[in-house]
């Protein structure tokens, strides 16, 4: 459903239903050898500000090394891009990034999708405010299940470009990043464009640092799952019966999230109890790694032509241009 926030700017609500998030839980909790959670549910609003505060982390390089990338080749990117079209961002966060795009590309219209709906309110008002002349649409989804988007009703067969920054696709596995990307291939036209933010392989030193920061900022919004699911869900869960831990799992080229179970203990979720051993981990979230081969070979088979991409001098992170 549509609803009003003021005269510049509706909000399309399609966020996913409590108990979603309830049967997510509840099977990941179910899962045999290894629990598990739902890595989209982090982003509640309390999620999405401490991710923010990720971002500005001095170990956490992704979010300022992409961002000096996007600065360099916008330009370049304005060019492949082409005037006049849709700009759909998949997660849109506190679209800092999109910025450098509205900044440089000659757009009809932005369309952010984001499962967090207060902040990407917010953040979408602020695009509003500051870009007047710009058609704003927010859209409350999870973007990864979403077949269709939304129509714009200014011009139904508006050329879009897709855009994905922060190497968000590393949240999937392999195969669901090939079914994210040709079900991104069908929401575009043939063409059309789409720019993906893809964190490289790299020494595991760095890696390991970004994600076990010594603010414990990461910790914080790791832990803030377990305490959503005990406010939203009713559950008794001891938010002191558990720590952060983040591994580089080399052989499947990811950093990979867990909770780590402090004693012998249980989560009770309604009339269902999950019992954890001492040491038992609940997987929280993968961030897999690629070389530029690797992702290029992805995308090609996803119905996607590799046009052009873009590092920095570390070879730490690469933007793609990829077109439908």
């Amino acid at each position: 459903m549509d609803a009003k926030t003021d005269a510049s700017l509706t909000l399309i609500d399609l966020e996913p239903e409590l108990e979603d998030f309830r049967q997510a839980v509840v099977e990941g909790l179910s899962s045999s050898p290894q629990k598990t959670l739902p890595c989209k549910f982090f982003y509640d609003a309390a999620g999405s500000a401490l991710f923010d505060q990720i971002c500005n982390l001095d170990e956490y390089y992704p979010t300022r090394t992409e961002i000096s990338i996007l600065e360099t080749c916008a330009d370049e990117l304005a060019e492949l891009v082409g005037p006049d079209r849709l700009l759909v961002e998949y997660g849109s966060g506190s679209s800092i990034k999109i910025r450098i795009l509205l900044d440089h590309l000659a757009l009809a219209a932005y369309m952010p999708l984001d499962i967090s709906r207060d902040h990407l309110l917010q953040s979408a008002q602020k695009i509003a405010d500051d870009y007047p002349q710009l058609d704003v649409m927010p859209v409350c989804a999870d973007y990864s299940q979403l077949t269709n988007l939304p129509e714009y009703s200014a011009n139904p067969e508006q050329r879009r470009v897709g855009f994905f920054p922060g190497s968000s696709i590393g949240n999937f596995t392999r195969e669901e990043a090939g079914d994210f990307m040709r079900n991104v291939a069908r929401q575009l036209q043939p063409g059309d464009g789409f720019i993906v933010g893809i964190d490289l392989k790299k020494e595991s030193d760095i890696l390991r640092a970004a994600y076990n920061d010594q603010k414990g900022v990461t910790a914080a919004f790791n832990m803030n799952l377990l305490k959503r699911i005990n406010e939203e869900l009713s559950a008794e869960i001891n938010l002191q019966g558990f720590a952060h831990n983040a591994v580089y799992n080399q052989a499947l080229g990811r950093v990979e999230m867990h909770l780590v179970s402090q004693l012998e203990q249980q989560i009770k979720l309604g009339d269902q109890a999950f019992e954890l051993a001492q040491n038992e981990t609940i997987h929280t979230e993968n961030s897999h790694k690629y070389d530029l081969v690797e992702f290029q070979q992805l995308a090609e088979a996803a119905g996607f032509k590799a046009r052009k991409v873009w590092t920095d001098a570390n070879n730490w992170f690469s933007v793609h241009y990829l077109e439908r």
